[in-house]
């Protein structure tokens, strides 16, 4: 697969004329809790050469792939990726944490990885991560029996929130670190469901944790008053610097 991964990256390469800078795992393979048929999300960070930039209107910024039931490819153009990082975006600064890498040139993480906690707004961290755990309380965890895939994406994105409430970082995109804030009577009950999914499907069904959620709900409700009352600081102005690398990283994808 990593082969197959490879080559679809040479041949986006040669067939749109771009240059890609960055390509990871985003889903579950780099969360740490994948199943034996899940997917392999990949998501890439290219750009242009430097003539694409200088033109009245601004060209499409997004490539997207048909999946299928082994490979989700998706990328943002450079530009785009860099506003995003300006504006804090929560998944970006989870792919450039990804323990898995396909590609990566010119020193692209190096480049913007000083940049993080300036960039990093917790409010605007902490707003994401509360969607996605909101959904996992109040719509996926709700029944006798609930998807093991659901449990754990709703279970990463509170221990996600609880960690930019508690520490003024970034909070780690793998689950392991993030699991030194899950409180102790949980951790073998987590131990003993990552065991579990790593030879479950994508649709096995577990029944309902009473104690886990009752956690993970505790943990909406911590987070969704954090959100009013604490002191959650606006990001630092790094729209020089991200200008600095962006025009240096057009320079040189495409230098002769």
């Amino acid at each position: 697969m990593v082969s197959r991964i490879q080559t679809a990256l040479a041949q986006l390469e040669a067939a749109h004329g771009i240059r890609i800078l960055y390509a990871c795992e985003a889903g579950s393979r780099a969360w740490g809790f994948p199943s034996p048929d899940s997917d392999f999300d990949v998501r890439l960070i290219y750009c242009h050469p430097p003539a694409w930039y200088l033109t009245l209107d601004e060209g499409r910024d997004t490539l997207n792939f048909p999946v299928d039931d082994e490979l989700d490819l998706a990328g943002w153009e450079l530009r785009k990726a860099l506003r995003l990082m300006r504006a804090s975006n929560a998944a970006l600064f989870e792919w450039l944490q990804s323990p898995v890498v396909y590609h990566e040139a010119l020193h692209f993480r190096a480049k913007l990885a000083p940049l993080w906690p300036a960039a990093f707004n917790r409010k605007a961290g902490l707003h994401h991560y509360l969607g996605q755990l909101r959904r996992g309380v109040e719509e996926d965890l709700v029944g006798d029996e609930v998807r093991l895939k659901r449990l754990f994406y709703a279970l990463r994105s509170a221990l996600a929130a609880r960690w930019i409430r508690e520490r003024p970082t970034v909070p780690p995109m793998e689950l392991a670190p993030l699991r030194e804030l899950l409180p102790a009577t949980l951790q073998s009950d987590v131990d003993d469901l990552i065991t579990r999914k790593a030879t479950a499907n994508e649709k096995t069904v577990v029944s309902h944790p009473a104690a886990l959620v009752k956690f993970l709900q505790a943990e909406l409700g911590a987070g969704q008053a954090a959100r009013e009352t604490l002191p959650l600081l606006r990001p630092g102005s790094v729209a020089c610097e991200l200008n600095a690398v962006f025009q240096a990283l057009i320079s040189e994808a495409f230098a002769q």
